[in-house]
C-alpha cells in the first residue's frame, strides 16, 4: 500500500507504522519546471528549523546556477550556504549544493534536484524527491524511481 502524505510534517514527525531507522523519501508534484524556487524554498525551511541539508544537482552549471539564485529567488531571503565544487571547505556550511553523491556538511535532510542511489539516501533523515509531472518523460523516470524506492524498502510517499 503506497502512503500518500498530504500534509507538510516535519522530518522528526514519525507516523504510527513508520520505521524510525529508514529515511522518510517524499515526493513532490511538480506541475510546473520551477524546480529551482522549490529547492530554495525546501532548503530555506529546514534550514530555518536547524538542520542540515544537502542539494544534489546534476551537473556543475546546475551548481553554479543555484549557487546564484539561492541569493536572488526571493528579496529578503537568506539561506547560508556553499557550492561544493572540491575547491571549498564545506563542513561549516548548513546548505550544501553538490553533484556528487556525499555529504560533506552531515546533513540530515536530502533534498534531490538530481536523483540519488537508495544506499545514499538512506544515511539521511528525510529525502525529497520531485514527480515532474509537466513532462511525460519526467514524470516516467519519477514513477521508476518511486518503485525502485519502495524495492529496496524506502517507503516512498507523495506529497502536493
Amino acid at each position: 500500500m503506497v502512503k500518500i502524505l498530504t500534509g507538510d510534517r516535519s522530518p522528526s514527525t514519525i507516523l504510527p507504522g513508520e520505521r524510525p531507522d529508514v529515511p522518510r523519501v517524499e515526493f513532490i508534484k511538480l506541475r510546473k519546471p520551477e524546480k529551482a524556487k522549490h529547492l530554495c524554498e525546501l532548503a530555506e525551511r529546514y534550514f530555518g528549523e536547524g538542520k542540515r541539508v544537502l542539494i544534489t544537482v546534476l551537473d556543475d552549471n546546475q551548481g553554479v546556477t543555484l549557487d546564484r539564485f539561492m541569493w536572488t529567488w526571493r528579496k529578503g531571503a537568506f539561506i547560508p550556504h556553499a557550492y561544493d565544487n572540491g575547491a571549498v571547505d564545506c563542513l561549516d556550511e548548513p546548505v550544501i549544493i553538490g553533484t556528487h553523491e556525499r555529504n560533506p556538511n552531515g546533513a540530515q535532510i536530502l533534498i534531490m534536484g538530481k536523483p540519488c542511489r537508495p544506499e545514499f539516501i538512506r544515511q539521511f533523515e528525510y529525502a525529497i524527491d520531485f514527480a515532474e509531472l509537466y513532462d511525460e518523460q519526467l514524470a516516467g523516470e519519477s514513477r521508476r524511481r518511486y518503485a525502485r524506492y519502495r524495492e529496496a524498502g524506502l517507503e516512498p510517499g507523495m506529497r502536493q
